[in-house]
């Protein structure tokens, strides 16, 4: 991957973001914005979360700062001090979008609060990351990724498919509530070129991460009264899971009855390719679980390649595990350029994580890495001093 010269426009080129947040819902969703060309600042103490951890060369220089800190430009202040408050809320009143997930008696004690800044700055899309709603009995709780989990029904979910209630091993509350930041902070932009008024934002957690698992998950009690239970029958059996192949691991996911029939036959099963559940249109949810056994009886009849040819001949789902050890070999990544090493400045050579979106005429692009702490508070604050 190359890092590409400074002027390259992206989609949101001539947009300024402050990012006042810390750990990775926030950093993630002020990152994403600056691979789309935005000017992000992040304003910085030594308390960040995600500069705490592991590091090569650099305190500071994590592996999880490094993931969520790139295309930003970094500012310390202390914002405990008046003057560092100071500073901080003229750099917010040269903003477009401010992304924030300081807890809201945190932000009025700073003066950091939506009917503060917006007071200096009407057309500032201010978006708050919380994790609850800001106008429940839960608003000011600590919330981390495992409590949204437990919140949202998600750790129900994962106990009635494994009979444990497990976290899912990914801080999925996080990320998704970050990509909801982005996609809301866009939309408050589109309402403000319209209009010139900005707005508060709101993305609580628990709320997000409810949304998204309801989606196919509230399944019979969509009607009132209820036509069946809650959950997704295919998410919750048993079968529901990569399966072994002759030399490693795969998910093959017959998906109708022609797929299951292609995939006995090339098992050499034409027994099951036979079985009465898939000689329809159909299949009973009853019956997916069993049938699911049986793919998995059968899978290790083959290598992972020779099921991946054939899947992709009969257009039956399947996809190889992808090992995250050797992540960077693989030719799909490697070939996408979505886990490439690149040379930081200051850290050495460093995997860098692909940017997922291509657009033709304006593209997303990777014009700096992840800065140290403070790196550019003299340059930030020079140009904030030539403005005024």
């Amino acid at each position: 991957m190359d890092i590409t010269a400074e002027n390259v426009a992206g989609p949101l080129d001539g947009v300024r973001v402050i990012d006042l947040s810390t750990v990775v819902m926030g950093p993630y969703a002020a990152q994403t914005l600056g691979d789309l060309g935005a000017d992000v600042i992040k304003i910085e103490s030594p308390s960040d979360g995600v500069r705490v951890g592991p590091y090569r060369h650099t305190p500071g220089m994590t592996p999880l700062s490094l993931n969520v800190n790139r295309n930003k430009r970094s500012v310390a202040l202390n914002l405990k001090d008046e003057a560092g408050r100071e500073r901080a809320l003229e750099l917010i009143d040269t903003a477009d979008v401010l992304i924030t997930n300081m807890r809201p008696g945190a932000l009025a004690r700073l003066g950091l609060d939506y009917v503060n800044v917006s007071a200096r700055n009407p057309g500032l899309v201010y978006a708050h990351g919380q994790g609850f709603r800001g106008d429940s009995e839960r608003a000011g709780n600590a919330a981390y990724d495992e409590t949204v989990q437990a919140a949202s029904g998600l750790v129900d979910v994962a106990n009635r498919a494994l009979g444990e209630p497990v976290y899912l091993p990914t801080i999925l509350g996080d990320k998704v509530s970050a990509l909801t930041i982005v996609y809301a902070a866009l939309a408050a932009l589109v309402h403000r070129n319209r209009t010139g008024s900005g707005q508060y934002v709101e993305v609580p957690m628990t709320d997000t991460l409810l949304a998204f698992t309801l989606v196919e998950h509230l399944s019979g009690h969509v009607f009132q009264p209820a036509l069946g239970p809650t959950g997704f029958p295919l998410s919750l059996t048993k079968g529901h899971q990569a399966m072994r192949t002759r030399d490693g691991l795969a998910c093959l996911m017959p998906y109708n009855p022609p797929n299951f029939r292609d995939f006995f036959t090339a098992a050499g099963r034409d027994d099951l390719a036979a079985d009465p559940r898939i000689n329809g249109t159909s299949i009973e949810d009853a019956d997916v679980s069993a049938l699911m056994d049986l793919v998995g009886q059968c899978s290790p009849a083959l290598t992972t390649k020779e099921w991946e040819r054939i899947c992709a001949k009969h257009s039956i789902p399947m996809a190889p595990v992808l090992e995250l050890e050797r992540a960077g070999e693989d030719p799909y990544v490697r070939d996408g350029h979505l886990l490439d090493v690149v040379e930081h400045p200051s850290e050495g050579p460093t995997r860098s994580i692909g940017i997922p979106v291509r657009f033709s005429a304006t593209p997303a692009s990777v014009r700096r890495l992840a800065p140290l702490p403070g790196q550019h508070t003299d340059e930030v604050m020079d140009e904030l001093t030539a403005k005024h």
